[in-house]
């Protein structure tokens, strides 16, 4: 038997988190998300080129706080399957040879894109042509639907003490690179993705709207591997503000002061409209929307005439599209790495110096409740990433029952 943080279906609760003012979120999430500590068989391996592995450590993401948070659109729910363990920014060992030179024990990060070749489907369209993160078959195959690791009933996850996965997921971690730094491929690899969905000319002026994980590993991406020209980053906290900077930023300014920043940057000028907020006559080129919130809508506020909004963040709130249509923005959407070359690349910038503190808190699954709190704060806080320690030994009998573990508090 394994320990395992499960995520099970519950309108009541999701509609109740959804509910709750942003100020109370760090609090009361943990305690109203539909999460359960369990105690559980380990997953088995579904079919050939499948391996198990033990994970090492497991962050927190931004989609993982917001389905907590009942953030989440309704879109995605046919592509996932109840109930399952969460947690796709992974670090683990491998507990079976994986073949390509990688035996049990070796270290490794997981891709989470459940395409074609894990499900044992045909190729779809997508996956032919290597766009496996655009896979049509994340509800059929071998295993249940999941659009990655981390939201299928039949992998696991990274909050737990066990998972599957299949081989063509997996990318070995260099020696040297610790596993506080390997947790992050994941995420940077996802930002190094969103910098190559578009063209991004020499001395081109770009916007980062947020600055959280989301936002300062793509700002890492744009300074490294484009020829970005200023890049400006919305940041809300100082430690955020002081984090883009190290990361490559040129300016940072606080969202209440967007508008009037980027016009002084950009030489654009401000109109307020009667009702709603102002908006700019100029703007930026490119801005990056990394909020996955209300950043949409403060990105098409910002950007010029004919530039580009670039969706890293998974959308959560309906906005006003009206500057796209009189205004012919560019809109472009990022979900996930597409695969080898991204996560290389990603591996790569995990070792920048400007990393050095990212994951500054480690919790047993036991304490899932102060993880997701302290990562529903983190910004305010001064953390940036919050990880699971699955092997960590604060934990319950595993003969406990899940029933039991509810009793005694560990659940809900």
């Amino acid at each position: 038997m394994i320990l395992a943080l499960e995520y099970h279906r519950s309108p009541a609760r999701y509609l109740a988190a959804a509910r709750l003012p942003g100020r109370l979120r760090p609090a009361a999430v943990p305690s109203l998300a539909p999460l359960r500590l369990t105690s559980k068989p380990p997953p088995g391996t579904p079919g050939p080129g499948w391996v198990r592995l033990r994970p090492v450590l497991s962050g927190i993401c931004g989609s993982d706080l917001a389905m907590a948070a009942g953030k989440v659109s309704p879109y995605l729910a046919p592509l996932t399957s109840m109930p399952f363990v969460p947690g796709h920014e992974i670090v683990a060992e491998l507990m079976d040879d994986a073949g390509d030179g990688m035996p049990a024990g070796t270290r490794v990060v997981l891709d989470p894109v459940l395409p074609c070749r894990a499900r044992g489907t045909g190729p779809c369209p997508p996956c032919a042509e290597g766009n496996e993160n655009r896979c049509d078959h994340v509800n059929a195959g071998r295993i249940s639907a999941g659009l990655q690791t981390g939201f299928c009933a039949d992998t696991g996850g990274g909050w737990s003490e066990r998972l599957v996965a299949h081989r063509s997921q997996l990318h070995r971690v260099p020696e040297s690179l610790p596993s506080e730094r390997a947790v992050l491929a994941e995420p940077l690899a996802c930002a190094v993705r969103s910098v190559r969905r578009i063209e991004v000319p020499r001395g081109t002026s770009i916007v980062v709207v947020g600055a959280g994980t989301v936002g300062l590993l793509t700002v890492l991406a744009l300074r490294e591997l484009t020829p970005a020209g200023p890049i400006t980053v919305i940041a809300r906290h100082a430690g955020q503000r002081r984090r883009a900077r190290a990361l490559g930023a040129t300016e940072t300014i606080d969202p209440s002061a967007a508008l009037r920043g980027l016009r002084r940057i950009t030489g654009g000028s401000l109109v307020r409209p009667e009702l709603g907020p102002g908006y700019l006559l100029g703007g930026a080129d490119i801005v990056v929307e990394c909020t996955g919130g209300e950043g949409l809508d403060t990105a098409l506020r910002l950007v010029r005439a004919g530039g580009t909004v670039l969706l890293s963040g998974m959308p959560a709130k309906p906005v006003d599209l009206t500057p796209a249509w009189y205004r012919e923005l560019n809109i472009v959407g990022s979900y996930a790495s597409r695969g080898a070359d991204d996560f290389q690349a990603a591996i790569d910038l995990a070792s920048h110096d400007a990393l050095g503190g990212f994951v500054d808190s480690v919790y047993p699954l036991t304490r899932w409740r102060d993880a997701l709190s302290h990562a529903l704060s983190a910004g305010r806080s001064g953390s940036v990433k919050i990880a699971f320690d699955p092997q960590n030994g604060d934990r319950p009998s595993l003969g406990e029952t899940s029933d039991h573990l509810d009793r005694e508090g560990a659940v809900r």
